[in-house]
């Protein structure tokens, strides 16, 4: 009942507002006009505020109304724009008839250009005068209270423009994470990488162990799948003579939702030739220095109840050696039921049949990433576990990669990256077999790869960095969902 009075009391505060954009109409005002000539942001009037009072220069904003009250022949109210809040002042006398009546339309919510003259009030408030005001945008449904309004977080993140226009610590978040690409942008750019873009609809899928997103091209005829990775491309490039190459990608994996994965996200991925994984984990941690100190006055990150460290050098442990830090277990060289016996007695649920590789990865990550809070290097991974990664030079069965941990979950993984073409077939191989004994993540064999491959690609470094959980990280937020603008959700009321 109290939901139908919920649902009630908004049609007929709509219809209310309706009637007063029918009534600007009636008085020969257009509520959605075309333009409005811009004079200052609202920074800029502040910024500028000594200058603009002593000239007594008028200015023009525009914004959306986020507060307003009336004395009768006055009232005040406050415009907010992207950069900031301003208060406005309106005096009947100040103003032509017609334009009062028509400002008495005006309500919260509405966009409206404001023309006049800044001065301070009596109690010392920044404000315009206005001598013209103007509708730019009737808005048709009244913004959440104040106080009690938009809490619920579904709600927040399926309405992310109600969220975005009532709580400006959330534009914060985004304007921060914008900063943060554009930091990595420039640091990569320094260094000679050229940006590219690569393919995201693919006729292979490859690059990653998931299961991808299926469409279907009609005019080729032929299914096509959005991309979960774009390394498999970039690779060519080095192959094509482009020695240094990134991109900013929005990849695709069809999997579940939780805190720290959404199915679609943005990697940066970047390839170098002639480095290898000591040269890359060197890079990640000069371009996260560099994106600390962007973002942050002394290089340190709360995240929750950790005061992370970009500044100081990363630790760095080797993979079974973190393992064993933290289990007391030496799981190097261990068979497949000697690991399913290990993670029973660790408490570390393992599907049955898991192998080998499949089972130390899931003791990893119980036992081991939670604990990973402060940056930090694991090096030096199974080899069952990375297919595109070059065998490791000093011991056999693992490879020259790499991922980097911090507040206990992954934000980049990287290679020395294998350019043997007759090695990497035989590891596309393998995946097959996993993949015909029912793993529906492993990788395809992709013909076209392995015969670039046979063109010659020179040694290299790759690297991918996850922007949404590093953005995570830089702004204290715990869920992926408060870092993507539009994340995935459940269909509204069921549908």
């Amino acid at each position: 009942m109290s939901e139908e009075r919920e649902v009630h009391g908004f049609e007929k505060l709509r219809a209310e507002r309706i009637e007063k954009m029918n009534a600007l109409r009636g008085l020969g005002a257009n509520p959605y006009p075309y333009r409005y000539p811009v004079t200052h942001a609202v920074d800029a009037v502040i910024r500028g505020e000594a200058a603009l009072i002593a000239a007594n220069t008028g200015v023009r904003v525009a914004g959306r109304v986020m507060s307003l009250r009336g004395h009768g022949k006055t009232a005040f109210g406050h415009v907010e724009d992207a950069t900031g809040r301003v208060q406005f002042y309106v005096r009947r006398e100040d103003i032509p008839p017609d334009a009062f009546a028509r400002f008495e339309l005006v309500e919260p919510g509405d966009i409206i250009g404001v023309e006049g003259v800044v001065f301070r009030t009596k109690t010392n408030e920044l404000t315009l005068k206005v001598a013209s005001i103007e509708m730019l945008a009737k808005t048709l449904r009244p913004l959440p209270d104040k106080w009690h309004g938009l809490t619920d977080k579904e709600l927040r993140y399926r309405q992310r423009y109600v969220d975005l226009i009532m709580n400006p610590d959330v534009r914060d978040v985004f304007r921060k994470r914008s900063r943060l690409v554009e930091t990595m942008r420039q640091f990569l750019v320094a260094r000679g990488f050229l940006e590219v873009e690569t393919p995201v609809l693919q006729p292979l899928y490859g690059g990653a162990t998931a299961r991808p997103f299926t469409t279907h091209h009609n005019a080729l005829g032929m299914t096509l799948y959005l991309r979960i990775a774009n390394e498999l491309y970039l690779k060519r490039l080095l192959v094509g003579g482009f020695e240094r190459v990134f991109e900013f990608a929005k990849d695709f994996r069809n999997e579940g939702i939780d805190r720290s994965h959404n199915p679609e996200f943005t990697m940066m991925e970047c390839y170098a030739a002639y480095l290898d994984y000591m040269d890359c984990m060197d890079m990640v941690e000069e371009m996260l220095r560099a994106v600390a100190a962007a973002l942050t006055t002394d290089g340190s990150v709360s995240y929750g109840d950790h005061v992370l460290d970009f500044n100081r050098p990363w630790k760095r442990v080797r993979y079974f050696d973190a393992i064993a830090e933290r289990t007391g277990e030496d799981l190097r060289g261990k068979s497949a039921d000697a690991l399913h016996a290990i993670a029973r007695r660790l408490g570390v649920p393992v599907a049955e049949g898991a192998p080998a590789g499949a089972v130390v990865n899931e003791i990893f990550g119980a036992k081991v990433e939670p604990d990973l809070q402060q940056p930090t290097f694991v090096y030096d991974y199974p080899k069952e576990l990375s297919p595109l990664a070059k065998d490791h030079r000093a011991e056999t069965g693992l490879v020259e990669r790499f991922e980097g941990y911090v507040a206990g979950f992954e934000i980049c993984n990287a290679f020395s990256e294998l350019n043997d073409p007759l090695e990497q077939r035989r590891r596309f191989d393998q995946q097959a077999e996993l993949r015909a004994r029912g793993d529906d993540e492993a990788q395809l064999l992709d013909e076209d790869y392995l015969r670039a491959l046979e063109y010659g690609m020179p040694p290299a470094a790759g690297l991918g960095v996850g922007i949404d959980r590093l953005t995570m990280i830089f702004t204290d937020s715990h869920s992926i969902r408060d870092v993507i603008f539009f994340p995935h959700m459940r269909p509204e009321d069921g549908r």
